[in-house]
């Protein structure tokens, strides 16, 4: 909805609150469009004197729509906007008696006022193809005196509902089933997909002019269930847009949308949308059983690699040479380092890691491997954001190296002072810089030409695994330390992952 938003702060005067209306009745609408066989068209008017500008549009999926092209963008001046200027300064529908062409498609245009706390702020345009005109069936008879009922609602304020209520984007459509039930709860009209979910839950029995309550408490085995859709049922008949329910008969499991028909103050019953969700569910149950296989995974490899870092800790105590001793405490600094990572993503409900955690951990336990006494202050400034777990171990990896040879090198014998990791995230990329006060780099130093593992090892994950830039330099002549840059683009990889797998 951004470009929505966008486009209307430039083009409007509207204050925030006009425009999330709008924003919310575009979520909404699709629900209108369906039931009227109609295109939408939502017109603002703009600082010109009697001009509309078209903001957003949206086709029905039930019918033919009235433009091949879309008309976002659009503006509208002189006779050609007089029937928005009417819905907006009379704040009343207005249908235009004689059908408009585009070019040889025949148009009904009607124009309705968008009211927001009493004030009309903008005009509904709807736009219907009348190219396949004939007599209606009883389910399009049906599906227009909806439509009908809510754009008197558009045109009252009462459509959208207000923010406390509103269920953005949820629930069924219409083409997937839909029950018009009067102010009484009972079965006005019962489309043929509407009657089709109900077979499955069970219902053997005729809907029309049955009490919708009554034929849920029948079909639901759970008594709370079956209370929570009569409730929403009850809220939706006084007005109120209640949140969506789902009903379990038979092996079937069906989500029920309840709708306020509402249109001048006085209830005229509500809509109830209902979808077949049983698959749907199925494969929820399968990603949430798969994401708890994952989780579980991570878990038992952190815990692996917990034990690892344990025995080399264990070893390195029991080794008299001291270059040995130092070998298997770096192993142990970098299984450790790694182990942060899976601990992180055995908590998380995807493959994305919040980074800025890792990197607290990271840094207390290399002080405390460091063992520089509280002499260094190691901490973190700025934010890394989530990285998905692609990017995060092999990046952690790097800082482990980076700021163990800042702690170790940079602060000899008694030496005290700071080592700072900055993290930051612009345009998918992230920038990581590490400064130390501390000794700096040795005459001539060149990290292409140094013979440290430790600085091989970077140097192999930021070409293979990271695609970044790397850079070490001292702080300057009158700063004394190192200064260390890595560039990683985090974006870069998701959209070739998705490339790769549209090529197949």
């Amino acid at each position: 909805m951004s470009a929505l938003s966008d486009l209307l702060a430039t083009a409007t005067s509207l204050d925030e609150r006009q425009t999330a209306h709008l924003q919310q009745l575009a979520a909404e609408w699709q629900l209108l469009a369906d039931l009227s066989f109609a295109d939408l068209l939502l017109w603002v008017p703009t600082a010109t004197e009697g001009e509309f500008l078209c903001a957003a549009q949206c086709r029905p999926t039930t019918g033919a729509t009235a433009y091949l092209h879309d008309r976002v963008g659009e503006r509208l001046t002189g006779q050609r906007a007089a029937a928005l200027r009417i819905a907006l300064t009379e704040a009343r529908i207005f249908r235009e008696s004689d059908p408009d062409w585009e070019g040889d498609t025949p148009i009904r245009r009607e124009a309705i006022p968008i009211l927001f706390e009493g004030r009309p702020v903008a005009v509904l345009g709807r736009d219907g193809n009348l190219t396949s005109l004939r007599s209606p069936s009883q389910l399009e008879l049906a599906y227009l005196q909806s439509a009908a009922d809510l754009a008197s609602m558009v045109a009252t304020g009462a459509f959208p509902g207000p923010p406390s209520e509103r269920e953005e984007g949820a629930g069924p459509r219409v083409g997937d089933g839909m029950l018009r039930l009067d102010p009484h709860g009972r079965v006005l009209y019962a489309s043929p997909n509407g009657s089709s979910a109900f077979r499955r839950l069970g219902y053997p029995g005729n809907l029309l002019d049955a009490s919708f309550g009554d034929v849920i408490t029948e079909l639901a085995r759970d008594p709370f269930r079956a209370a929570e859709l009569a409730q929403m049922t009850a809220d939706a008949l006084a007005g109120h847009h209640p949140a969506s329910r789902e009903l379990d008969g038979a092996g079937t499991i069906v989500q029920f949308r309840a709708i306020p028909l509402y249109p001048r103050g006085e209830s005229l019953g509500a809509l109830v949308l209902l979808q077949d969700v049983t698959e749907l569910r199925r494969r929820d149950r399968q990603i949430l059983s798969k994401d708890a296989t994952i989780r579980e995974i991570h878990h038992r490899v952190k815990n692996n690699l917990q034990t690892v870092a344990a025995l080399l800790r264990l070893q390195a105590r029991r080794v008299a040479n001291p270059e040995a001793r130092t070998a298997l405490e770096e192993s142990m600094r970098r299984v450790s380092s790694i182990a942060l990572v899976h601990e992180t993503l055995s908590s998380a409900i995807d493959e994305e890691v919040a980074f800025d955690e890792v990197v607290d951990r990271l840094l207390a336990m290399l002080g405390e491997v460091a063992g520089s006494g509280g002499r260094v202050l190691v901490e973190r400034v700025g934010s890394f954001g989530e990285l998905s777990a692609e990017l995060a171990t092999p990046l952690v990896m790097v800082l482990t190296e980076l700021v163990g040879n800042a702690v170790e090198h940079g602060f000899p014998g008694n030496r005290s002072g700071s080592v700072r990791v900055f993290g930051e995230r612009s345009r998918g990329m992230l920038t990581v810089q590490i400064l130390d006060d501390g000794a700096g780099l040795p005459d001539k130093f060149s990290v292409d030409n140094s013979d440290r593992l430790g600085l091989q090892i970077v140097r192999t994950l930021v070409e293979a695994e990271l695609d970044a830039s790397l850079e070490l330099t001292g702080r300057g002549p009158t700063q004394p330390g190192t200064a260390v840059t890595l560039r990683v683009p985090v974006h870069r990889r998701e959209r070739a992952r998705g490339a790769d797998s549209g090529a197949g």
